[in-house]
């Protein structure tokens, strides 16, 4: 009898031990790779092949792996999906059309031409290959982010193609997929279309509904996760009830809930770290346990086939980079910057390859034969070198020669954004509010406070603040955003709010609406009115009646010279950042000469957003926007401070119309920054700073109305 048994037959059967060696690869492997200069995504491939059976044989390729697989390999067009940066697509629509035709055509004619030429496969296969040539994913953006060039043209263009490249190929896959399924006839073409737009129309249309409704009743990060998972794999089911892929299915459920998912949340990093941690990684290594590294060179027809596969798709990228850049007038770097971005191929071709390699055909042969799917890792693996290779040379071209280039979105001085907590009811929307508004450049700057001020029972207080602080610092960490906590006693509420601006140098405050109590108790309440005196700096007060990612329309009423405050850009950048992060529309009303400048300042820094305008000539119009808000909108008020540029003697009248005309609407009221740039102040030859100007003009045109009814 021995006290432990250590007999080991290869390939090892037991589960434990299998996903333990399976975690242990996810874990040392990067930092191996790291070393060697290796994606990680190649490396996970090429771990597989050296545990799997045409390797050491470690591992067999069971039914876990072939679970896990098709999870990963859904969750990998899910991610495609849900990380498409729409406002880049609709900035340049056109352009990334006409390109991602482009980019999708070149490589698809020469590959089919190759495919069947040079490597003598049929039409079907060849179709399906030149459509793996055609398209492209994003590998190496984390590049373009990192040297600040995401709103370069070049790179909107990119991005706004490659959701054409991605679906065009995943629709060539469904298509050809679907013919050995079922007889090829009229029959087939009538359902097969058929099919493809009652599945769209069924994701594109119900699923957001279903989305918006369960984020607004459930807020707890577990549930929405599942939530999430559960419809993920609902789309691709319903693509496959159809008889189509679901790939398809998981690629458009990714594009529905991009609005509903912001980058910048928590529950968007939950999504990328249980992807990135367990279903992709195991996927990949799923892959590699596939590929016969030995076909390479036993067999000169796998090597043959490897060299057309990786040179047709990166020399039709390049040709189709450069008529793109003649077509555009883009200099060099540009170009290169666009084959960079476009030359990876990742995601659709290990889609396309594995389902193609599934497929047996009527002699008995697979549609995408062995050679094929070896020679797809080799193609992967010099596609994701030369993208990652060229696409750093030439950002950091473009990075030197654009030292004088204005840096978008980004405020003056340091963005610290301070969130008094005091209602556990507030604390999510809150910081979620914080999260989207702030610059995403930073990933600290969050400050939350809780002030005790009351001696009786100060401790219990305490406690419960300290509760309230660890709450918030959750939900920021989800976002992968710190969180300062700060819990201090002070004389009263306001004043320890004010402290800790001074202290912390906070530019922005983010605080909750007061609740009413009584008919003494005003409008804003006592805190709110005190830090209004006690500072200058940017006030903002929500009344958050729904989850943030759940807004469909930010409604904006502004002032009359409301341009001429001192924080009018930076609140502009903030909501404007909102609309983006959220993916809906933003209102602006407003009077004319205010309009032009909020126009001027869109255009440049904010070309992809999704905005309106139209005229508020008299604050007393305000009512008029009652007909403009629904429930599911944010009506924001511009207001300003007694004595500023922008106050208006309406302003008094403003508690009295937002709890009577809009109290069932989600409201956000902010106090801009009062003083600023010396270049901001206003001097004795500049009228326009005069508030009693606006009275004058006020009663003039009253004046006028008068003589004109009479």
């Amino acid at each position: 009898m021995y006290l432990f048994d250590f007999s080991l037959q290869l390939p090892i059967t037991d589960p434990t031990w299998i996903f333990f060696l399976v975690l242990a690869i996810i874990l040392f492997a990067p930092i191996l790779l790291d070393r060697l200069h290796i994606p990680h995504i190649i490396g996970m491939i090429l771990a597989g092949v050296l545990i799997g059976g045409h390797g050491f044989n470690i591992l067999e390729r069971d039914s876990s792996f072939e679970l896990f697989g098709k999870v990963g390999l859904y969750y990998i067009m899910f991610l495609a999906g849900l990380e498409m940066d729409m406002a880049d697509f609709k900035k340049n629509k056109k352009k990334a059309f006409v390109f991602g035709l482009i980019t999708f055509t070149i490589p698809t004619v020469l590959g089919i031409l190759s495919n069947m030429t040079i490597l003598n496969y049929g039409i079907v296969t060849s179709i399906l290959l030149a459509s793996m040539f055609a398209s492209h994913t994003l590998v190496s953006y984390p590049i373009i982010s990192r040297y600040g060039l995401s709103r370069q043209k070049s790179v909107n263009i990119t991005v706004g193609g490659t959701a054409i490249t991605v679906i065009l190929a995943l629709f060539v896959l469904v298509i050809i997929a679907g013919m050995f399924k079922s007889e090829v006839d009229q029959l087939f073409w009538f359902l097969l279309i058929a099919k493809i737009a009652l599945a769209c129309f069924v994701i594109i249309f119900f699923f957001p509904r279903i989305g918006r409704w369960f984020f607004r009743r459930y807020q707890d990060n577990v549930m929405q996760f599942v939530f999430v998972l559960a419809m993920l794999f609902l789309g691709a089911g319903i693509m496959e009830l159809a008889g189509l892929e679901g790939i398809l299915g998981a690629f458009l459920v990714g594009l529905v809930f991009n609005r509903l998912i912001p980058h910048v949340s928590p529950l968007m990093n939950h999504v990328e770290f249980v992807g990135n941690a367990l279903f992709i990684p195991y996927f990949l290594i799923g892959v590699g346990m596939i590929i016969d590294v030995k076909s390479f060179f036993l067999e000169g027809k796998a090597f043959e086939v490897a060299i057309v596969m990786t040179l047709v798709p990166l020399i039709s990228k390049w040709i189709a980079a450069f008529i793109t850049q003649k077509v555009y007038r883009m200099n060099a770097n540009e170009r290169r910057i666009i084959f960079g971005l476009s030359s990876a191929k990742v995601a659709a071709s290990l889609a396309a390859v594995l389902i193609g390699h599934d497929i047996i055909m009527n002699n008995g042969e697979r549609l995408l034969n062995d050679d094929v799917l070896n020679g797809t890792i080799l193609m992967i693996l010099i596609t994701t070198i030369v993208s990652s290779f060229v696409t750093e040379r030439a950002s950091k071209k473009i990075a030197i020669n654009n030292e004088a280039q204005e840096k978008v979105g980004e405020t003056k001085g340091e963005e610290n954004i301070l969130i008094p907590i005091s209602n556990p009811d507030n604390i999510v929307n809150l910081v979620n509010l914080a999260l989207i508004i702030k610059s995403p450049k930073r990933k600290d700057g969050l400050v939350s406070l809780n002030v005790v001020n009351d001696h009786h029972g100060s401790t219990v207080k305490q406690v419960q603040g300290e509760k309230y602080l660890e709450k918030s610092a959750m939900i920021s960490a989800a976002a992968d955003v710190e969180m300062h906590t700060v819990s201090r006693y002070d004389l009263n509420i306001a004043a320890g709010i004010i402290h800790t601006i001074k202290e912390y140098n906070v530019s922005d405050v983010v605080i909750g609406l007061h609740r009413k109590i009584n008919l003494v108790d005003s409008f804003w309440g006592g805190t709110a009115e005190s830090l209004l005196k006690g500072t200058h700096r940017q006030i903002m007060i929500a009344k958050c009646l729904m989850p943030v990612n759940t807004l469909r329309r930010i409604i904006v009423a502004v002032p009359q010279k409301a341009e001429y405050e001192a924080g009018f850009t930076k609140w502009v950048n903030q909501l404007c950042r909102m609309g983006e992060q959220l993916g809906c529309r933003v209102h602006f009303f407003a009077h004319p000469e205010t309009l032009d400048r909020l126009k001027v300042l869109i255009s440049k820094k904010f070309k992809g957003l999704r905005s309106e305008f139209s005229e508020l000539v008299d604050w007393d119009d305000l009512l008029l926007l009652t007909g403009q808000v629904n429930f599911d909108h944010l009506l924001v008020i511009i207001s300003a401070r007694k004595g500023s540029i922008s106050y208006d003697t309406s302003f008094e009248r403003l508690p009295s119309q937002l709890s009577k005309y809009f109290s069932n609407n989600s409201l956000l009221v902010v106090y801009p920054d009062q003083y600023g740039e010396p270049q901001d102040n206003v001097t004795f030859s500049d009228p326009r700073g005069h508030n009693e100007s606006l009275n004058y003009d006020k009663m003039g045109q009253w004046f006028y109305k008068w003589f004109k009814k009479n």
